[in-house]
């Protein structure tokens, strides 16, 4: 049963993460915000004044149950984010409590789970590939096994169990200030900025078709590790940022207005010198 309100019930655990907490105040007018919290952990006080706050740790299966009943979609993003993680660190949040938050969201009844995956699940690739939803997950570390983890357990809940899962490959995360000096050429081809993620979020939690899917979370950028076609096509994603535009290194060297294949040539070695 879905709580009484004209606005979609959303809960979001990890919401005093950096995704989180975007997400939050960018999305607080739009939903019935639940932010889910560990017992140390605070947000902002507009958040804390207009969100339903609740603490709960992704490890407490039983109390998960009972904060998810009347909640529309979960926005799962709690986890340990380090790729450099150990297996314990790994095997705690983000394969023991991802299966939580799922297992808790299918018997509460929700809608749909909308999993941040990340671009971890598919670094194994060579840099000059573009991987697109359809290739076969090819993880680069043990944080990115992780994360491949989530997404088969998503589809087996999708396919079997009757829950919408949405997975979001999650690319580099950072605000635009952090993108436009010369240390900033990692990000090239995966930088997703602030906004453009929030909007992408959104839709998947505004979608009402979609059992399952995969979709890659990145900008605009006229070079782009993952495509990004897919959220286009099927959900109308609209990216507003382009790592090229934004770092002053790129400004100054003549590019295409738009591109879907990955480094080449002077670029490539220009990330390379900075890796």
């Amino acid at each position: 049963m879905l709580r009484m309100t004209s606005r979609r019930p959303v809960l979001v655990t990890g919401a005093a993460g950096r995704i989180g907490s975007y997400f939050s105040t960018y999305s607080l007018e739009k939903y019935d915000l639940t932010l889910m919290l560990r017992a140390t952990e605070q947000v902002a006080e507009e958040l804390a004044t207009k969100a339903t706050i609740v603490h709960c740790d992704i490890a407490d299966l039983e109390n998960l149950k009972s904060l998810f009943q009347g909640i529309d979609t979960v926005v799962h993003l709690a986890a340990t984010p380090d790729p450099n993680a150990t297996w314990s660190e790994i095997l705690a949040l983000n394969i023991v409590g991802t299966y939580n938050v799922f297992a808790a969201a299918k018997a509460a009844n929700c809608r749909r789970v909308v999993f941040a995956s990340s671009i971890h699940a598919v670094t194994g690739y060579p840099q000059d590939v573009q991987v697109k939803t359809t290739d076969p997950v090819n993880p680069g570390d043990l944080y990115g096994v992780s994360k491949c983890f989530g997404e088969a357990l998503g589809r087996y809940l999708a396919e079997q169990e009757g829950i919408s899962v949405i997975a979001i490959r999650i690319g580099a995360f950072q605000p635009h200030e952090n993108v436009k000096g010369e240390g900033a050429l990692t990000m090239l081809d995966a930088w997703v900025s602030e906004r453009d993620l929030a909007q992408l979020i959104c839709r998947c939690i505004d979608d009402t078709d979609i059992r399952f899917a995969i979709f890659h979370g990145l900008s605009d950028n006229r070079f782009k590790r993952l495509d990004i076609t897919d959220a286009r096509e099927r959900l109308g994603y609209e990216p507003q940022d382009d790592f090229a535009a934004e770092n002053r290194q790129l400004a100054a060297i003549p590019l295409p207005a738009s591109t879907e294949s990955v480094l080449s040539g002077e670029l490539s070695g220009m990330r390379d010198d900075v890796r």
